[in-house]
C-alpha cells in the first residue's frame, strides 16, 4: 500500500472512496463534513437518513464507519466516521484509531483500491496536529489491508507538514 500526501480539497479527489470526518448524527455539519454533504449533494444526505431510520437509529458513535454513494463527487463512495473531541484529561487516540482503522475495514468491503482521507478530529474537535498526524500514518502503516493507496488529503500547508513530518518518521520520505 503506498501513502500519498496532497494538500488541497478533499471533495475534489478522484478515488474510489473519500473519508469523511462526520458528527454522529450524520446529517452534515461545518468543516470537511459541510463541505462533503455540498460537493456530493442531496444524496448523500438522503442515505445518512436511511442509515439513521435502519442500522444507525442514535447515530454513528465515534471511531466508527460506515459507507454511502458520493453523490454529485468525482469519488464512488463516502466513508463517514466519527472522530473523537479531543481532551487532556482522557486518552482518546484509541478512538482516533479505530476512525482510520474501521475506515479502511469499511473501504476494503467496498472493494475500494484508493482512498482519501482528511485530518480527523484535527479541525473544530481540537485534536493537536502533530499528534493527529501522528495517530493517521501509524494507523494506515499498521493496517493489514490490500488496498492501492492511502492518500492523505490535508487542506492547509501546516496540516500538509505535520503529516510529511509524520510520514517520514514512520517510514521515509513523503511523496
Amino acid at each position: 500500500m503506498d501513502i500519498t500526501l496532497v494538500q488541497g480539497d478533499i471533495t475534489e479527489q478522484r478515488v474510489d472512496a473519500v473519508v469523511n470526518a462526520a458528527n454522529s448524527s450524520l446529517m452534515g455539519g461545518g468543516g470537511v463534513d459541510g463541505a462533503i454533504h455540498r460537493a456530493g449533494g442531496p444524496e448523500i444526505l438522503q442515505e445518512c437518513r436511511r442509515l439513521r431510520d435502519t442500522s444507525h437509529p442514535d447515530g454513528l458513535p465515534p471511531g466508527d464507519a460506515v459507507a454511502t454513494a458520493a453523490g454529485g463527487m468525482p469519488a464512488a463512495w463516502v466513508i463517514h466516521t466519527v472522530g473523537p473531541v479531543y481532551s487532556t484529561s482522557e486518552d482518546r487516540s484509541h478512538t482516533l484509531a479505530s476512525c482510520y482503522r474501521r475506515s479502511l475495514e469499511v473501504a476494503e468491503e467496498l472493494n475500494a483500491a484508493v482512498v482519501a482521507f482528511p485530518a480527523i478530529s484535527a479541525g473544530v474537535y481540537g485534536w493537536p496536529m502533530d499528534s493527529a498526524a501522528d495517530i493517521a500514518v501509524g494507523s494506515a502503516l499498521g493496517s493489514s489491508t490490500t488496498l492501492g493507496e492511502v492518500r492523505f488529503v490535508l487542506f492547509g500547508r501546516s496540516a500538509y507538514e505535520a503529516f510529511a513530518r509524520a510520514l517520514d518518521a514512520n517510514s521515509g520520505p513523503a511523496s
